[in-house]
Formats: structure tokens, C-alpha cells, sequence
């Protein structure tokens, strides 16, 4: 994607309000931040269609004003969004499924909401963008030619997001490899390489054992980015920034980490069967996006965080094994449970 000239703002982090709009706070990413914004003395508002359901499954969030409203209703975005600084757009379609036909409506609907409040607008992105000739340690200027649906959009999403900066609609995107921790049902981490509220008997291991991985841990995605709005008033009108996580240089890292995480060594390894995925995929919705993606296994794709670095210093980083087991204990795998 080509780059976009911008002009730095002249506002200094005192004019910064402290008050962040979250779409998408009861899923992963979106629920993370919440909490990390919380904990650094931010005001939260997120919007959900069910309250009281929200307020049911997240007590974790105590302190967040939920909002009654619909992420694909440009009003509904705009009204939330009054008074506010930052939204923090991390909706995405359920189950994977209608990708274009809402994740750009659901976008826009957030673009439109920080135009009319003066706000900055928050992005998570993610390694999609990028087909095999980003290379191996990708920046952010490296060519996005993705090589899926899913990349496709999220190319388009991004494309929004430069072009409503033309117009002057600040935003920030902020690149990750693949989430676990926290509550991040699409992951891989919880959707093939463990059962959640299942006692972990193995792991399942979906890549080439010797081929490098990108992991972020969904809580130190959060604290950096919560780190990131406290600079806003140096960035441009579009900025990414790619934060590196957890690089493994061999894909049964993750799984060794399981295993530490377990207290057992010898639990056992297996390869995920690909040939069953790609049979039943006409039938399983799940499991057709996910072979989509199976080509992020085979190559290895690591985000270049120096950009990142040189603003912050540091990334907010929990070291793996404690990351890892932290997880496992959210999920439920390292209990009893019954099967």
C-alpha cells in the first residue's frame, strides 16, 4: 500500500482528553483494551446491541459505561462517540463469516463517528495484508498483496482509513501477529492448538515445526497501544505501527510453552490434520477461513516494531512461559474438567 504524506498535529498531550470509545469490547483485543485503559486512569464507553448481556460476561469491565447501539448504525457510532478523543475500532464480522458485506459498513460507520467529534481513530491490523513477498521481517511500508478474501478486505479497510485522513479524520494503525490471552475466540491459540475448558491431553501444532510464528499477548497488545494514544499529539494523520509480541523463531515453541505450562514435558505433540480440514471445509464454516490462512504456517512472517521502538523505547512485553500459562488458566485447560 502506497504511503501517505501527513502533517504532524501542533496539539500537546495536555489537550488530550482521556476518554476512549471501544467498538468491539467484548471480544479480544477490544475487551483488553478496555481493561488496560481502565487501569491507566482512562474513561471508557463501549457499544454493544445486549447491555445487560455485556455487562453479564464482562465483569472484568466494571468500570466501562456500555451503550446501547449497533456498529453497522452510523448514527448510533456518532452519537457514542460524543465528547470523546480516541475510538478504538476492534469489531469484526461473527464467526468469520460476511467479511466484506460488514467489516467495511462497520468501519465506515467508525470513520463517520470521528470526523464529526474530532477524534482519533484506532485500528488494530494484522498480518492478513501481506502474501509471501512482504519477506520475512516486514515493516510497515512493505507491499500489501494479500493472498486471501480476508486480506483483501482488510487491504480495503486500510485504504478507508487513508483516504478519510485526506480529509483530515486522524488514524492509527497498530499490526499484530496473532492474538491469545484474554478472551480471543478466533484465535488460533483456543480455536486448534487447545480446547478450551478442556484438560489440556495434547497440543495440536497447525505449521511446520521449524518455520518462525508471530504471537501477540492480547494484554501487552493493550498497555502498548494505551501507550501509543498517550503520544497521539506527534502522530500524523495516518501512522502504523507494527508491534513485533512474541516472534518464535520454530512454530513448536508455542507448543513446548503449552507443555512447561502443563507441568508436562511429554505431552503430546500432533500435527494438525490438514487433510481432514481441507475435506470437511465445504461443510464447516470455521474451518474453510481457517484454511485459508494455513499459508501464514508454512512462511514466516515477522513484523519489523523498530518504527514502534524509536516513539515508546519498549514494547509492554509478559515473558512467554507466564503469558502462555496465564492463557491456559483463562481458558480452563489447566484444571480438571470434564471431557
Amino acid at each position: 500500500m502506497p504511503s501517505l504524506a501527513t502533517t504532524p498535529r501542533t496539539a500537546t498531550a495536555d489537550a488530550i482528553t482521556k476518554t476512549v470509545l471501544i467498538i468491539g469490547a467484548t471480544g479480544g483485543i477490544g475487551g483488553a483494551l478496555a481493561l488496560a485503559c481502565l487501569q491507566n486512569g482512562w474513561e471508557v464507553r463501549a457499544l454493544t446491541r445486549d447491555v445487560a448481556a455485556a455487562q453479564r460476561s464482562n465483569s472484568d469491565l466494571a468500570g466501562v459505561e456500555w451503550l446501547l447501539g449497533d456498529a453497522m448504525h452510523e448514527p448510533d457510532v456518532v452519537r457514542a462517540a460524543q465528547g470523546i478523543s480516541c475510538i478504538f475500532h476492534g469489531a469484526n464480522p461473527p464467526g468469520y463469516q460476511r467479511w466484506r458485506e460488514q467489516a467495511l459498513p462497520m468501519l465506515a460507520s467508525s470513520i463517520a463517528a470521528a470526523r464529526a467529534n474530532g477524534a482519533l481513530l484506532v485500528f488494530p491490523g494484522n498480518v492478513y495484508n501481506y502474501g509471501s513477498d512482504a519477506g520475512c521481517l516486514v515493516a510497515e511500508d512493505a507491499p500489501q498483496q494479500p493472498c486471501t478474501r480476508k486480506g483483501q478486505v482488510r487491504v480495503e479497510m486500510e485504504l478507508m482509513l487513508q483516504a478519510a485522513a485526506e480529509q483530515g479524520v486522524r488514524s492509527v494503525v497498530v499490526r499484530a501477529g496473532d492474538f491469545f490471552g484474554w478472551q480471543a475466540p478466533s484465535s488460533w491459540f483456543q480455536t486448534l492448538l487447545v480446547r478450551p475448558q478442556k484438560k489440556l491431553r495434547s497440543v495440536w501444532l497447525p505449521g511446520m515445526p521449524e518455520v518462525g510464528h508471530a504471537w501477540a499477548y492480547l494484554p501487552d497488545l493493550a498497555q502498548t497501544i494505551v501507550r501509543l494514544l498517550a503520544k497521539q499529539a506527534t502522530f500524523g494523520n495516518f501512522e502504523t505501527f507494527h508491534f513485533a509480541g512474541h516472534w518464535l523463531p520454530r512454530n513448536i515453541d508455542m507448543a513446548e510453552s503449552i507443555r512447561r505450562a502443563a507441568g508436562d514435558p511429554a505431552l503430546p505433540i500432533r500435527r494438525v490434520p490438514w487433510l481432514l480440514v481441507t475435506l470437511a471445509a465445504p461443510f464447516v464454516v470455521v474451518l474453510r477461513e481457517v484454511l485459508e490462512m494455513r499459508y501464514l504456517w508454512r512462511e514466516p512472517l515477522r513484523l519489523d516494531n523498530r518504527k514502534l521502538l524509536r516513539l515508546l523505547g519498549s514494547e509492554s512485553h509478559t515473558p512467554l512461559d507466564e503469558a502462555v500459562k496465564t492463557s491456559l488458566g483463562q481458558l480452563g485447560c489447566l484444571a480438571e474438567a470434564a471431557d
